[in-house]
This record gives C-alpha cells, sequence and structure tokens, in this order.
C-alpha cells in the first residue's frame, strides 16, 4: 500500500495532467485499502482471507460540464490518456449550473488534525483465528446455545488521499479492527439467533472476546420462546444499536441533496422546534480515534464541530457544494464520495446526547412498554416520515420483563416519534454514529 507521501504525488499529479489536457477545474481521489479477516464456525476454520486494492478517480470540468473516470494504472502515460478520454466524456455532459469545486476561502489548511486513529500492529492470522476461536468458545459455553452461525474478526487498513485544483492537496490514513459473533439458540422451529459485533481504530480498544462471544450467546438465549403482543398503542424503548437508525433517518433528512430535491420530510422545518427542548444532535469531526474522524472532507472543506440540533431545534443542513449552492447557502464540511461519481454528502461522528434517566427508570415508569433489540426491512417513507418496521424484541409490564417478542410491526411518523422522544443515560461511542437507548411514549404495535 502507498505511503502519505507517495498518496499525495499521485494525486496531485493527477490534477497536473487533467488541466494540462485541457480541464478548467480538476479534483483527484485516490483510495488504498488492505486487510487481513479469519472466520470460524463451531470450533473450525472456515477462511482465512487477505485483500488488497487501490485505485484513483479523476473529475473534470468543462464549464459547467463534468465527468468522474477511475483507474488503477497509476503510470504518468495511462493517467494522462484516462483524463484526455474524461475531458472528451465532460464535453458531452449536460450542463449543471451548479456543479465545481468548493470555494478556495472553505478549505482546509495544513497542519491537519490528527486522531489517533492508526495502529502500528497488524495482528498475524494465526492472532486472528484465536480471537474468534475464543469469542464462539464462551458463547456455546452459555447454557441454551445450540450452534454458531460464525464468528469473525479482520484487520485492515487504509489510505486517501485528495487533490483539486483550487489549491488543496491533503492524506488521511487510519486502521480498523472488527469481531463478531452469530449465535444460535434452540432447538428445531424455536431456534433463535442473535450477535454481538464491535469496531474500533486499535486493536487494544476492541471489546475482549470472550466478553463478546458471551454476550452473544446470552442474547439468543433471551429470544427462546416468544410470545405474542395485543396489538394498540404502546410505548417503545429503542436500544441502542437500532436507536441508532433513528438519527441515520435524521441525517439522511438534512441532507443538502434531499432538501434541494425537496424530497425530505424536513423540507421546511430549518430553524423550527422538531425534538423535545433537552435535545442536542452533534456532529464531531475530531473525536480521537472515532470511526467518522476527518480532518477535511471530500471536497477538501474544513471541518468543525457543529451542533446540527440545539435545544430541539434544527441549526443546520448538511451540503457539499453542489446542494449547497442549490440551497444559497456555504458548503457545510460534510462532502463524502467515492472514486467514481460526484460527492454526496454525510455525517461525520454523529450523536444525539445522552438523557438524564437511565433504562431501568424508563422501563419501571411505562405500565406496558416494548424494548425493541431488531428491527427489518426497509419501512420509512423519506418524503412523508411514514415509519413501519418489523421487529423484535422484549415485553415488559409494571418493570418486570413479561418475555421475547418476534415478528411485529412498529409505526408511527418520524415528525411525532422527533418530538416525543426521551433519550437514556446510556450513550456509548461505538458507532460512529451513535446515540444512546430512546424512548418513544407511543407507537402503534400490531402482528408481522
Amino acid at each position: 500500500m502507498r505511503d502519505q507521501q507517495q498518496t499525495r504525488d499521485l494525486v496531485e499529479q493527477a490534477v497536473e495532467l487533467a488541466m494540462q489536457a485541457g480541464a478548467n477545474a480538476a479534483d483527484a481521489v485516490f483510495s488504498a485499502s488492505r486487510s487481513s479477516a479469519v472466520q470460524v464456525r463451531m470450533g473450525a476454520l472456515e477462511d482465512v482471507h487477505r485483500s488488497e486494492a487501490e485505485a484513483v478517480g479523476v473529475r473534470v470540468f468543462a464549464g459547467q460540464r463534468s465527468a468522474t473516470v477511475s483507474t488503477s494504472a497509476f503510470d504518468p502515460d495511462s493517467l494522462a490518456e484516462l483524463v484526455t478520454l474524461a475531458i472528451e466524456m465532460a464535453r458531452q455532459a449536460p450542463e449543471d449550473p451548479f456543479s465545481g469545486l468548493a470555494p478556495s476561502d472553505l478549505l482546509a489548511k495544513p497542519p491537519f488534525a490528527e486522531f489517533d486513529d492508526w495502529d502500528p500492529i497488524e495482528p498475524e492470522p494465526k492472532v486472528l483465528q484465536e480471537m474468534v476461536l475464543e469469542a464462539e468458545g464462551a458463547a456455546l459455553a452459555v447454557a441454551g446455545v445450540t450452534n454458531s452461525s460464525g464468528c469473525g474478526t479482520s484487520s485492515g487498513a487504509s489510505i486517501r488521499g485528495i487533490a483539486t485544483s483550487g489549491g488543496f492537496s491533503g492524506v488521511s490514513r487510519s486502521t480498523t479492527h472488527s469481531l463478531s459473533a452469530s449465535i444460535v439458540a434452540g432447538e428445531g422451529a424455536g431456534m433463535q439467533r442473535d450477535y454481538e459485533w464491535h469496531s474500533a481504530r486499535r486493536a487494544a480498544d476492541l471489546e475482549y472476546p470472550h466478553a463478546l462471544g458471551r454476550k452473544a450467546g446470552e442474547r439468543a438465549v433471551a429470544r427462546l420462546h416468544p410470545i405474542k403482543v395485543k396489538p394498540g398503542p404502546m410505548a417503545v424503548l429503542f436500544e441502542p444499536r437500532v436507536s441508532t437508525g433513528l438519527l441515520g433517518h435524521f441525517a439522511q433528512a438534512i441532507a443538502g441533496s434531499a432538501i434541494a430535491r425537496k424530497s425530505s420530510f424536513l423540507q421546511e422545518r430549518m430553524g423550527q422546534q422538531i425534538f423535545g427542548p433537552a435535545i442536542n444532535i452533534i456532529d464531531d469531526p475530531f473525536r480521537l480515534r472515532g470511526l467518522r474522524s476527518r480532518a477535511f472532507d471530500a471536497e477538501g472543506v474544513t471541518v468543525r464541530r457543529l451542533a446540527l440540533v440545539e435545544n430541539g431545534v434544527l441549526m443546520s443542513w448538511i451540503a457539499e457544494t453542489a446542494s449547497a449552492r442549490q440551497l444559497g447557502i456555504a458548503p457545510t464540511g460534510h462532502a463524502v464520495r467515492g472514486i467514481s461519481g460526484a460527492p454526496g454528502s454525510g455525517p461525520s461522528n454523529l450523536f444525539l446526547e445522552a438523557g438524564e434517566r437511565s433504562v431501568e427508570q424508563m422501563i419501571a415508569s411505562e405500565p406496558r412498554l416494548l424494548v425493541l433489540t431488531e428491527l427489518i426491512g426497509q419501512g420509512v417513507n423519506p418524503v412523508t416520515g411514514d415509519y413501519s418496521r418489523g421487529a423484535s424484541g422484549f415485553l415488559y409490564e409494571n418493570g418486570e420483563r413479561v418475555g421475547a417478542v418476534s415478528e411485529i410491526t412498529v409505526a408511527s411518523n418520524l415528525i411525532e416519534m422527533f418530538a416525543t422522544l426521551e433519550p437514556a443515560s446510556d450513550l456509548e461511542f461505538r458507532r460512529g454514529i451513535d446515540a444512546p437507548s430512546i424512548l418513544v411514549p407511543e407507537m402503534m404495535v400490531g402482528s408481522a
């Protein structure tokens, strides 16, 4: 895998070649990654995998027309041929009055922030195998566990470089380690499955394999013997592994492209109270070892810690340059992009601030409550906010767990859910988009 200087040289060379070939403006993105992965099942090694990939994408502008091309051939002749083709393609593309590079005065300048997200130690396959065997062994030791769907771990590194003809050049690199266990409990038609998963920038920060495996086993056993739930309105508590989905729906609804297309249920809500007055939602690109930390966005725009919702009031969209121009605002430093295609927008380390009450206090306060541990399907309308998902979890009555539930649906509207939800006090930063458990006082519950 290329080092930081080689990456910088490559993207700068690609931009220089594009300008020499006649582009009015250009940018280049390079991405390289390597990873090792091990998968086991029932104590037997199923797969050992090693992969490496690298590619560069070049976007060129001919007036208000643009085209993007990508390649894994990095020699000067191949790059020169590629950018010439891209310019020919751009000249045939339709005009877009909002296309173009980010404003030069908004570009990030070195020295760039660092996040302690590079692990110099790459575990050997033998170490990875020992980790997953320990996790699976701990899961299989849980009474009631009968099988394993597989346990896996991976270790990888990536490097990414961006250069623009507007004067920006930057390189970032990071490592990622992950561990997962998928476990089965019970027999025959009564079998239930659950899982546990964790990812971190440094191997030392991963959850211990024994603890992770045991948690996966206990979760699977807890789902045995599901009971029926009487349909009707009910309080619903989303545990963190599913509450983050609500935050994801919020992020999609405030994306500049969705607002520009008028396809968001929050279309006309800027500056309005959409959550309760105790709710704050923060986008923080500077978190140390954060899974989505970044010193600049995918267009080279400077980033900052931003309160998207403050005291329940919607304060900002998240927009890359093109959608920002459509909306008449400045880019917010949230551009994301792959090797090919134009940038879109997305959050960095997004989180909903924790509330004051514990999960236990919330459960005890409701005469009848569902705790959701898994959501199924994609029944969310981004235009209206209508929300209907398959779900499973646990039924509580008067603070006591009655039993597991499955094959149910929960339905409401995200506007109503946002206005009434309450976050619990159990926020942990594990995913990059993070939320504590979330209590919604009333949703319609039905049988799937």
